[in-house]
């Protein structure tokens, strides 16, 4: 925890849960970004925190910005951001959705299959798109490997179909999934990518870039790479497939930009027993699944906790949120051994929580407040 975060709890005097974000830490993790791949245009992943005052701040430094959305889109011209700055990264996009991010001087779209590049051709005319090809995300804690993406071996037909259509087939893209600890993974990655690149070549059409994705790591609980390292690998591989003709290239950190820079705080609210001879506790905290801990499911994304009665004996805990529904269960499968003299009403720290938390809190479920939110 920043002693700047540690000093604005400590003048926090509001109830409820709330998540803390430090934009020292933002600028400190675009600033890695940025010198780790010179060559490579940093695109911040918006959907990890769209608070304003992130991206203004990564507005001024110079980052580009990937979009899920018209509304993430309107987020970004808000900070000034000119829209050659953009990239619609969502293969799965409204025709009239598409129609407005073009009305803003949007040109750069994903797609990854016929259906989509149909949909850019009648509304946003002249456009580049770039084809997502599957990935299987093996090393990530939150794989992305089925939804979004098409067979490598498909993805030139959709390029052709978008370029005898008066569209730019501009590229490829692919995600390794997201908290990625295996820095193989773009190389079997980009190892795909090049074989697009050269079928295309065979069909006379020239592609120019190679969107990377995201899947850069926060730290957890487990230690990680540093940004420096996840450089390194990436420029191997692509000398490695692609040799001295590099492709342009965008990588879209999210996690990795913003995760470490926050952190949440919460009230236990109530510690119980199941049976009188157990040997789990449960400790049930004022934030839960619904109200920015989603990652928790299936007790992917494991956050570190801090207690103010660390270093005391522990036993293993069961952790869960305050609300009505049984699946609002955080850590059940492997408990967390908290302290033994944790108490009713003591505040714990979340930590790592920058990214993926105020935009997956609820609007009020069980008429809790959604996660508040300050930036500093």
């Amino acid at each position: 925890m920043s002693q700047r975060i540690r000093d604005f709890l400590r003048r926090r005097d509001e109830d409820g849960p709330c998540v803390v974000v430090d934009l020292d830490i933002v600028r400190d993790n675009y600033e890695a970004f940025a010198r780790s791949l010179p060559d490579t245009s940093v695109y911040y992943a918006v959907k990890a925190n769209p608070a304003p005052e992130i991206l203004s701040l990564l507005e001024s430094l110079g980052s580009s910005f990937d979009c899920a959305s018209v509304g993430e889109i309107e987020m970004v011209l808000a900070t000034g951001a000119d829209a050659s700055r953009i990239s619609y990264g969502n293969t799965i996009k409204k025709e009239r959705d598409i129609a407005k991010a073009y009305a803003y001087g949007v040109r750069l779209f994903a797609v990854d299959c016929v259906e989509e590049v149909d949909k850019i051709v009648r509304v946003a005319p002249g456009s580049k798109v770039f084809c997502r090809v599957l990935c299987d995300g093996v090393g990530a804690e939150w794989p992305l490997s089925r939804k979004f993406g098409c067979d490598p071996d498909m993805a030139p037909d959709v390029l052709e179909h978008a370029h005898r259509n008066g569209l730019t087939a501009h590229g490829v893209s692919f995600h390794v999934g997201s908290q990625q600890a295996n820095l193989q993974a773009w190389d079997f990655a980009l190892a795909m990518a090049a074989g697009v690149f050269q079928e295309m070549a065979l069909r006379g059409i020239e592609l120019k870039m190679v969107n990377m994705g995201g899947g850069f790591p926060t730290r957890y609980l487990k230690d990680i790479p540093g940004v420096p390292t996840y450089g390194s690998a990436i420029f191997q591989a692509l000398t490695k497939h692609f040799g001295n003709r590099l492709p342009s290239t965008i990588i879209e950190p999210g996690r990795g930009m913003v995760g470490n820079a926050g952190l949440i705080e919460a009230e236990v609210v109530l510690i119980s027993k199941k049976h009188d001879d157990d040997a789990v506790r449960w400790v049930y905290l004022d934030i839960g699944k619904f109200h920015g801990l989603a990652e928790t499911m299936d007790e992917a994304i494991r956050y570190p906790i801090k207690t103010p009665r660390d270093g005391d004996a522990t036993m293993p805990c069961v952790l869960a949120g305050p609300t009505c529904d049984s699946v609002d269960v955080l850590y059940e499968k492997t408990p967390y051994e908290l302290p033994v003299s944790l108490s009713i009403g003591d505040k714990i720290l979340i930590e790592a929580c920058g990214a993926y938390t105020t935009t997956y809190s609820s609007v009020g479920f069980n008429g809790f407040a959604p996660l508040a939110s300050y930036v500093i």
